[in-house]
């Protein structure tokens, strides 16, 4: 099973400017895309740097490499979209800027992420039965109940071994638009023996 990748989300393509372009460049390039901020990138395509709406303000007469803030917030375009959201929550930002081998590929906003969430509680209940308990720990459907509420999964039922109550839980936090996972699986066997 293969969680959503940010690769999958992110807008592909960004609007971009050189570390040369002067302040009047950026406030054209800002306004004609109706984007808040946009990236500094190198010639061979690294982003090295961000200018703001508002940093370009602050000093008319600048060039971007000049009024760029660094370093980039980025994130690798092979990160999972629940890692990408914690790292816009950490870091208290509204997007960050997706690279692929160091060079600049996209941009993933918390709108991008947050349209990941907006899915009905049943599609997160078939997802959870088709790729948790049927595709990954072949377990009969009549063994485990699943219910969401409002992107919370509640498991319930019996799995022959504890390793597999827990990669269950695990795994079912990576469905998309699963919020929290109440597991109350109970297992037969204890396969997890300690010293």
């Amino acid at each position: 099973m293969r969680e959503l990748t940010v690769a999958m989300v992110m807008t592909k393509d960004p609007v971009t400017v050189a570390p040369d372009t002067e302040a009047k460049g950026i406030i054209e390039t800002i306004t004609r895309y109706e984007i808040s901020a946009v990236p500094v990138v190198s010639r061979d395509g690294v982003p090295i740097g961000v200018v703001a709406a508002d940093d370009v303000v602050a000093g008319m007469t600048d060039r971007a490499l000049h009024l760029m803030t660094v370093p980039v917030r980025a994130v690798d375009a092979n990160e999972s979209v629940s890692f990408a959201a914690r790292e816009l929550n950490r870091r208290g930002v509204r997007r960050l800027y997706v690279v692929d081998h160091g060079s600049l590929v996209g941009v993933v906003s918390r709108r991008d992420l947050l349209r990941v969430f907006l899915r009905s509680d049943e599609e997160i209940k078939d997802d959870v039965q088709r790729e948790v308990f049927q595709r990954v720990l072949w377990v009969n459907p009549n063994a485990v109940v699943v219910s969401v509420n409002n992107g919370t999964v509640t498991l319930n039922g019996q799995l022959g071994k504890r390793s597999e109550v827990e990669i269950a839980a695990r795994l079912t936090t990576t469905i998309p638009g699963v919020v929290d996972v109440r597991n109350r699986l109970d297992y037969v066997w204890n396969d997890q023996h300690y010293n």
